[in-house]
């Protein structure tokens, strides 16, 4: 909001209204500006909220639902929701084909999202020369992996050579756990280590 004969948006609110139509919420304001002290009116309109296809993944599976949202409002990739099974965060959004980063939710198709209400599942692969140790692990979601780290794994010792994100892949630096997709180690011969992984580990694959 501002001021129509200044143009500062320092506002106080003096008294507001509310009315609903079908379709629509209405708010009227009675507005006073703090810098040249015009006393106007205002009024915001937003549409009701309407149900839009949600798809949250839940680790190695996906649930079909819908939410509620307000077709006036946007929406962007990161921003986190309250679902029917808890917050979410948004990972992608569908408008006709196409898959966007931020939308007008009334163009909006469908919405990915990961819950957040549970820990994140990663990959965590130990090279042996040639043969392959994986592992599936579930960690907090703050949980750090940085290059570099001398892990315990199992009945490895390991280093981390590189951590693969959603996004890219990290030699050096670190990542949470919320965007790890795999870890990639080799073992070495040393007896200390920085962190024990073994306890996390979900399932182990060769």
């Amino acid at each position: 909001m501002e001021c129509p004969i200044c143009g500062s948006d320092e506002i106080e609110i003096l008294n507001s209204k509310q009315k609903s139509s079908k379709k629509k919420f209405i708010e009227e304001y009675l507005l006073r500006c703090e810098e040249c002290q015009h006393v106007f009116k205002d009024v915001i309109s937003l549409k009701k909220p309407e149900p839009y296809r949600l798809i949250i993944s839940e680790q190695d599976k996906s649930h079909k639902t819908t939410i509620n949202l307000s077709p006036s409002d946007e929406l962007e990739k990161g921003d986190v929701l309250l679902s029917e099974v808890g917050q979410v965060e948004v990972t992608s959004i569908e408008v006709g084909d196409t898959r966007v980063n931020k939308a007008k939710i009334e163009d909006i198709d469908t919405i990915w999202a990961n819950s957040i209400e549970i820990p994140a599942r990663i990959g965590f692969s130990v090279d042996l020369h040639g043969e392959v140790d994986s592992y599936k692990l579930d960690l907090e979601r703050d949980f750090e992996i940085a290059p570099g780290d001398v892990v315990k794994i199992d009945k490895h010792i390991v280093k981390v050579h590189v951590v693969k994100t959603q996004e890219r892949k990290l030699t050096s630096g670190f990542a949470k756990a919320n965007v790890i997709t795999r870890v990639y180690s080799k073992p070495v011969k040393f007896n200390n280590y920085d962190y024990d992984l073994t306890k996390y580990i979900i399932k182990k694959t060769k």
